[in-house]
């Protein structure tokens, strides 16, 4: 360990060491358009009743999208990216090249309403699938595989104590797509999301002492989304692209710290963009 721990060390001294001072160079504009899953999966923490979802593809839900494209194009995006796994990429691409000679069924879901109708309108190849599930440490695919433990996660999970802390939800039928896009891409509401990822079930513990909810939740969203990040750097790319990733509004706070603070990236709201719409 100690051996380890000294190479660790040599290799961060010696890139420190050749870091140098001055201007960064130019960065990719990414924009992070946070949606809930219009499709209603009901996959996600977050539930939504049945009586609550609404169908994109009525009234006045579909001029509301169309509105929305609109405005996002005025960012001009040269790459969008898209929540589906890369594996499925080939299978999108499909989906893709029926979309643009008009022969896909209108789909629900806001890689089709929002990704591909956005890339058509912009004349983009296509879109890229950035997803990915997150890797688990050992003790926390253990549990999965345990019937018993796992129950004493859920258990934990429902009569944890941290449901006093008034944490931001969906509650409701929204009042309309383009003031719910409002809402969950302000930083306020963003912030506050990030706060339950300290609650339950993060400090779950099987035996007082353990870290089985940090280990728990580092796999489930931190380094799912650091994954994300990293399919989004795989993408080939310049400084002069600007890149649009449309993704659960959950994940806006990891997603957007990761761009905000990169070198090789400037962070874009769409904010102002979406709220040009309510003017």
């Amino acid at each position: 360990m100690q051996k380890l721990l000294l190479l660790i060390s040599a290799i961060l001294t010696c890139f420190a060491s050749t870091a140098q001072e001055g201007e960064n160079p130019s960065q990719a504009q990414v924009m992070t358009l946070g949606v809930f899953h219009f499709a209603y999966p009901n996959l996600d923490a977050v539930i939504v009743a049945e009586e609550d979802q609404i169908s994109v593809l009525d009234e006045p839900y579909q001029s509301e999208i169309i509105s929305i494209a609109r405005a996002i194009e005025e960012f001009n995006p040269t790459i969008i990216c898209v929540e589906r796994m890369p594996e499925r990429q080939q299978f999108t691409d499909s989906l893709y090249s029926l979309y643009l000679e008009d022969r896909l069924e209108p789909q629900k879901n806001e890689i089709y309403q929002l990704g591909f109708r956005i890339a058509a309108n912009l004349n983009l190849p296509g879109v890229h699938c950035i997803d990915d599930m997150g890797r688990h440490y050992d003790n926390v695919s253990e549990l999965f595989q345990d019937s018993v433990r796992l129950a004493g996660l859920v258990k934990y999970h429902r009569n944890s104590p941290d449901s006093i802390y008034q944490v931001p939800t969906f509650s409701g039928r929204i009042p309309g797509i383009i003031d719910e896009l409002i809402r969950k891409n302000s930083p306020d509401y963003i912030n506050d999301r990030l706060s339950i990822y300290l609650l339950n079930p993060f400090k779950y513990e099987e035996d007082p002492g353990d870290f089985l909810g940090v280990d728990f939740e580092t796999g489930r969203w931190y380094n799912r989304n650091l994954r994300i990040f990293r399919n989004v750097q795989r993408i080939p790319q310049s400084t002069d692209d600007r890149i649009l990733l449309i993704v659960g509004a959950e994940h806006l706070n990891l997603l957007n710290l990761f761009f905000d603070i990169s070198k090789e990236y400037e962070f874009v709201s769409p904010l102002p963009y979406l709220e040009s719409l309510n003017q």
